[in-house]
């Protein structure tokens, strides 16, 4: 309980200062993590749709209202898949680049400030022994979205 119920307040405290972050660069956190996840790509900065909701963990609905927006919006593009022609692939546009690496940077400077009540050497130790309890849950340590993944 002192475990898991500090890990759920954490989350509730971090929250809005993350969300004000991608709402200040025109996201929400989950059309962030689609984007966020075609930049960890790396170049061309594409996968297919199912890669992404099976990495998000979302559903193919859930996904498929994620990219209609981020499409309307000219973050993403639809492109051919050079190795099927019947499939097609999501692809970060300039803008959507641009946005996710600024989005990205913020972030990760709001998260070191929000971070800084524990020293670097503490926060190595604080990742391990969560890697391991995630590992430790995850039921299997293959499926798509888990921590380990």
């Amino acid at each position: 309980m002192a475990i898991l119920g500090r890990a759920r307040w954490i989350t509730l405290a971090v929250r809005p200062a993350i969300e004000a972050v991608f709402a200040r660069h025109g996201l929400d956190s989950g059309e962030f993590d689609v984007l966020g996840t075609l930049l960890r790509s790396g170049p061309p900065y594409r996968l297919r749709p199912t890669e992404l909701f099976r990495s998000l963990m979302v559903s193919s609905g859930g996904m498929t209202a994620r990219l209609a927006k981020l499409e309307s919006a000219r973050l993403v593009s639809r492109v051919s898949d050079p190795d099927d022609a019947r499939s097609l692939l999501v692809q970060l546009t300039n803008d959507g680049r641009r946005r996710a690496e600024a989005a990205f940077r913020e972030d990760m400077q709001v998260e070191a400030e929000l971070l800084a009540g524990i020293t670097p050497a503490e926060r190595e130790v604080l990742a391990k022994l969560l890697a391991k309890l995630a590992f430790s849950l995850a039921k299997d340590r293959s499926e798509p979205g888990s921590p380990l993944t």
